[in-house]
């Protein structure tokens, strides 16, 4: 993969694709490849005639890993992508986010609102601003001796797909401490660019959709049918949604 640095840290990324750009910031433990690629996102975006961007965050797939907590807030990691358009010439993009990644969307889209179009959050509602419950059990579970040890069913969830994906469980126990700042009610309130939150109906980690989207001036919701925080991320009524969303606000053909 090819890779660029930015606050003294070597960040992976990849390019598929021509047409208007699409940012995709994947979700915690996740990386471009395991958020993106394996569930059909890149090619679904790349068929439709988009340019499709992943990043692996910090921490994650093949960007480096640091393991000082100090090194994760969502600000930091808006200021990542921001670097990586920067990087790539790119002066506006749409931007899908998928849990972390849709609130690192979220503090990308309310500091730098003339570099995105508009912007997708996956699997985050209300929670951006409420913060999320389960993070401390998520960190002793990534910190845990095995697996075997861990009885809380989100801390198991998330120990097994960080086993599963390989990842370095210090950095994302650093991760998970500062990653889950909340965004500030008013805050949200002045994400001006269009917005789809897309939340499965089974996801209890996200947060309901609705009242985040009152707070937003362009804001729409789209449940998800079935589907919990881990199944919603490739479900194809997420997809076409999203490209029906992109449709109005992002086209491949600009409307005169």
């Amino acid at each position: 993969m090819p890779s660029f640095t930015t606050s003294g840290l070597s960040l992976a990324y990849e390019v598929a694709g021509e047409g208007p750009p699409v940012l995709l910031v994947h979700g915690f433990a996740s990386s471009g490849k395991v958020n993106w690629v394996d569930t059909g996102w890149v090619e679904t975006l790349t068929g439709a005639g988009y340019m499709a961007i992943t990043l692996d965050n910090r921490g994650h797939g093949q960007s480096d890993k640091p393991h000082d907590p100090e090194l994760y807030y969502p600000t930091q990691m808006a200021e990542d992508a921001l670097a990586l358009l920067d990087h790539l010439k790119i002066e506006r993009t749409a931007v899908i986010g998928y849990s972390m990644g849709a609130r690192i969307t979220a503090f990308l889209a309310f500091a730098h609102p003339e570099r995105v179009a508009c912007v997708v959050f996956g699997g985050m509602g209300l929670n951006l601003i409420n913060g999320l419950a389960d993070g401390n059990d998520i960190i002793a579970g990534l910190r845990a001796p095995a697996l075997a040890d861990l009885t809380h069913p989100t801390a198991r969830q998330f120990r097994i797909f960080a086993d599963h994906t390989g990842s370095d469980r210090e950095a994302l126990a650093a991760c998970m401490e500062t990653s889950r700042q909340p965004m500030a009610r008013a805050d949200v309130r002045r994400i001006h660019v269009p917005a789809l939150v897309a939340i499965g109906s089974e996801d209890e980690m996200a947060g309901s959709p609705g009242p985040l989207v009152e707070l937003m001036l362009q804001g729409e919701a789209l449940v998800i049918p079935k589907r919990d925080h881990m199944r919603a991320t490739g479900d194809k009524v997420f997809k076409a949604a999203t490209l029906e969303f992109f449709g109005r606000t992002y086209p491949t053909i600009p409307v005169s």
